[in-house]
């Protein structure tokens, strides 16, 4: 088992040098439980394809560099925000792979603020978001503007994360999908802005276990997804079986199961977390053309400071983001899977069994918002057996719970003193 060191076949650690071909022959020479190290420096990279039996170590020190560059990450096939799809590869791809590692205490740094101007603008009103809004196609414009993600485990089995810190990625940092025995450990996700930063996505994958991560982001900071569309629901890729455990979540959006639910999501415990000012804490969202199921929940043994919405469930979730238009033969493939979503009744995203106990919410300063409850199910489709127990919340608004039949509240305590506004009943990230 042989440790290949990238210096020696001539990466440069200046930041400017383009070591893409360097690093990928190491990893080419790569035998069966053999170790590619990174070491202490600052590579300049772009897309990086490892492979089966395989260690990439990121020591202390270490920095990837992503490339700002789009002609330096390959086109694949591959899943975007739940449409299957061809889009530049990541800066590092795990993509049909057995056993395989990333670990160590160095970096994957995406240098995502190019890719973030592009979408939004110097001011985050114009740029391609804009360009694309004022035509009415506000549905397609983050599957149109190209961002590279800084990580991405792909039809993958027995693969490890751990220790490594991803910063500054130009999309999703961390991105699981259609694989299985994924760990996730001692991972730190700083992303300080950007669109659709999300911190770690598991996508249609089974026996997923994320534990002690540290997450700051611009989006959902841990986000379970299966898929969107018809698509989606023919192909049944449900997620399932996984734990998200002992993580600390900081900016962001909160733990997250959707929008993407058209395969399912099942068997999901999250558990032991805490949070830091986080928009939510946990978050279920879909939209009416969705389908697809949510069951089988358990969340459990939460802390939570100055989290704006400590329980969110939004099932009509950003219109304008969610419902694409009839188009016609000629618009890209893409456009045309995102128009077509799951119809009628069986657009509604089946909720049921869903437990959330022993979670405290705490406001450190009065003035703080914070909303309790901000449940909204659908009144053809609501939710069923949701159930709150051992909740000590500390709220401005108590807020609202809709669309639910066999809900149960035990042992629940709130101090709520304000009025609830229907001011605060919007949040779209």
């Amino acid at each position: 088992m042989a440790v290949l060191n990238v210096l020696d076949f001539d990466a440069v650690p200046d930041a400017t040098t383009l070591s893409t071909q360097a690093i990928q022959r190491a990893i080419d020479r790569a035998a069966p439980g053999d170790s590619v190290l990174i070491p202490a420096g600052r590579f300049l990279t772009g897309s990086l394809f490892l492979k089966s039996h395989m260690t990439l170590e990121l020591a202390e020190g270490a920095v990837l560099l992503g490339s700002q560059q789009l002609v330096d990450y390959r086109r694949i096939e591959t899943r975007i925000a739940g449409i299957d799809m061809p889009w530049p590869a990541a800066i590092i791809n795990i993509n049909q792979c057995r056993n395989v590692k990333v670990t160590g205490a160095g970096t994957v740094d995406g240098q995502g603020a190019v890719w973030w101007h592009r979408f939004w603008g110097d001011d985050e009103k114009s740029g391609v978001l804009a360009e694309y809004s004022e035509q009415g196609l506000r549905w397609v414009v983050d599957y149109e503007c190209e961002r590279p993600r800084n990580v991405v485990v792909y039809q993958s089995d027995e693969v490890e994360l751990s220790g490594f810190t991803s910063r500054e990625s130009g999309f999703w940092n961390i991105h699981l999908c259609y694989s299985k025995h994924v760990i996730l450990q001692n991972v730190k996700v700083s992303n300080s802005t950007g669109p659709s930063t999300d911190g770690i996505d598991i996508d249609s994958c089974q026996h997923v276990r994320v534990e002690r991560c540290m997450v700051s982001c611009n989006d959902d900071n841990i986000c379970v997804k299966s898929g969107r569309g018809a698509e989606a629901q023919t192909l049944a890729r449900k997620a399932s079986e996984i734990i998200i455990r002992d993580c600390e979540l900081h900016k962001g959006s909160g733990i997250t199961l959707g929008s993407e639910t058209s395969g399912g999501i099942e068997k999901v415990i999250i558990e032991h977390n805490r949070f830091f000012g986080t928009g939510v804490g946990f978050r279920i969202k879909s939209a009416r053309n969705r389908g697809g199921f949510i069951r089988d929940i358990i969340v459990r043994h939460l802390t939570l400071k100055d989290v704006c919405y400590p329980f969110m469930m939004q099932l009509n979730w950003f219109p304008q983001y969610s419902y694409g238009q009839k188009i016609s033969d000629d618009r890209p493939l893409h456009w045309r899977k995102l128009s077509e979503g799951v119809e009628g009744i069986e657009g509604l995203t089946r909720l049921e069994n869903i437990t959330i106990s022993h979670i405290t919410s705490q406001l450190t300063q009065p003035q703080n918002f914070s909303r309790a409850f901000f449940i909204e199910g659908a009144a053809e489709c609501p939710i069923k057996n949701l159930t709150f127990s051992h909740l000590h919340l500390q709220a401005q608004e108590f807020g609202k719970i809709a669309g639910v039949t066999h809900l149960r509240f035990e042992q629940v305590n709130v101090d709520a003193p304000a009025m609830t506004l229907t001011e605060n009943d919007t949040y779209e990230r």
